[in-house]
């Protein structure tokens, strides 16, 4: 069994779909994604449509999506769950309502909530929070370094920064985390990994193998998928 991990996509949907068809997945296999399908990137719509569509093209895989918190944003936008539902428009929520047809005079909650397909809101709805894999946790922004998992805050799990990424924690996990984008993988072993490396601004999409440690990351626009190594980062 092979556990992968991808980052941020940000409405990216031809870099998803180049990167999942080169995993080498096989029966048994978890495949999680880290949050961020929406917003600033030219097709939150096509990656929602492509994600929900997985378990059809890869049945034998388990599949984990996580919350993030452009999906919360967007979520809170609607009426449906979430915060902060006064940012999505400025946070690269405009791009999204495109994909799903409305144009700017469109842009009202309502609107919004008729045009989104129900396989879609359904989609939103279960999103996860976080996904535990034995000695990993996974999560869209990170974990508060002084508190135990059964304390993390929606603000904390979804939102945070600094404050997590630049200090060690007490928690019996390497968290694995997108959000903040990275020029390159970040890695604070054995605490954190970082795996949004920007490729809505223009770098790379990012899928990190687990166990055998193996990067696979395909840059914006491209269409090569890159393997490479990362198990001297391990020691």
């Amino acid at each position: 069994m092979a556990r992968y991990v991808i980052g941020d996509i940000h409405g990216c949907v031809d870099e998803l779909r180049r990167l999942v068809e080169t995993l080498p997945l096989v029966r048994g296999d978890q495949l999680v994604f880290l949050g961020d399908y929406v917003d600033r990137g030219p097709d939150a719509n096509a990656v929602v449509c492509y994600l929900v569509s997985l378990q059809g093209l890869i049945p034998q895989v388990e599949l984990a999506f996580l919350r993030g918190n452009h999906e919360d944003m967007f979520l809170s936008y609607i009426g449906i769950s979430g915060q902060h539902g006064d940012m999505f428009l400025i946070n690269g929520g405009k791009t999204t309502l495109a994909s799903y047809g409305l144009g700017p005079d469109d842009a009202t909650a309502e609107k919004a909530l008729a045009a989104i397909p129900a396989s879609h809101l359904s989609f939103f709805r279960q999103l996860k929070n976080y996904h535990m894999m034995d000695s990993f946790l996974c999560v869209h922004a990170g974990i508060h370094p002084q508190k135990p998992l059964a304390e993390q805050t929606d603000e904390e799990l979804l939102w945070i920064r600094n404050a997590f990424i630049y200090r060690s924690h007490s928690l019996p996990y390497t968290v694995l985390f997108g959000h903040t984008p990275q020029p390159t993988v970040f890695f604070d072993l054995p605490y954190k990994v970082g795996l949004d490396t920007g490729l809505v601004y223009g770098n790379m999409l990012t899928c990190l193998e687990v166990d055998e440690k193996v990067l696979f990351q395909i840059g914006r626009g491209r269409k090569r998928v890159s393997r490479t190594s990362a198990q001297r980062k391990w020691g």
